[in-house]
């Protein structure tokens, strides 16, 4: 893929999978995303969540992704494994960052669909996120009961429990009680 950068030049914008050794330009990523986006004391929280996922969840619960643009790291989201009892293949997708002098450019969405077809290839059924309407339902996602599927904690804004089918299996199979990676057991997220 070829895109601009802000200096008019062509460079190249590459999606690919997080790396390990990425911890400190993926904190820094999300914290600055999000202390322009809503405060300092939020921008700080949700780095240090994306920091703890990629540090404390293991490899096969874990996927991440980013969009380079000429070598500098321009968005990045991850998934985390939702467990329900049924065994159900699911994700938790977020957070979800785009540097805001590349917002508005369908990058995030671009990022999601990426992501969700990876999670697809993998035999994921279900994505789901918390967040909003709005945003999440042009890529995809429907909202979903909370006393149908219910979150690891109660939810603050349960209008944002979204949800989609990445299979045959339709997304009014998905129900019961989830629980989500360790770094995301905290009801402040929720």
């Amino acid at each position: 893929m070829k895109g601009n950068d802000n200096h008019g030049k062509e460079a190249a914008v590459t999606i690919r999978g997080h790396k390990p050794d990425e911890g400190p330009a993926l904190e820094s990523l999300f914290t600055r995303v999000f202390t322009e986006f809503d405060s300092e004391e939020e921008g700080r929280m949700v780095g240090r969540l994306a920091r703890k996922l990629m540090d404390e969840t293991s490899a096969g619960d874990l996927s991440g992704f980013v969009i380079e643009n000429g070598g500098s790291l321009v968005a990045a989201i991850f998934f985390s494994r939702l467990t329900f009892a049924s065994g159900v293949q699911a994700f938790l997708l977020g957070p979800v960052a785009v540097h805001s002098g590349h917002q508005g450019q369908g990058i995030g969405q671009r990022l999601i669909h990426h992501g969700l077809k990876a999670l697809k290839a993998e035999g994921v059924e279900f994505a789901v996120t918390y967040g909003d309407p709005r945003f999440y339902g042009k890529v995809g996602f429907d909202p979903i009961d909370p006393e149908v599927v219910v979150p690891p904690f109660a939810l603050s804004q349960p209008e944002g429990w979204l949800g989609q089918s990445l299979s045959a299996t339709p997304l009014a199979a998905l129900s019961g009680r989830c629980t989500c990676v360790p770094p995301l057991n905290d009801p402040a997220y929720w």
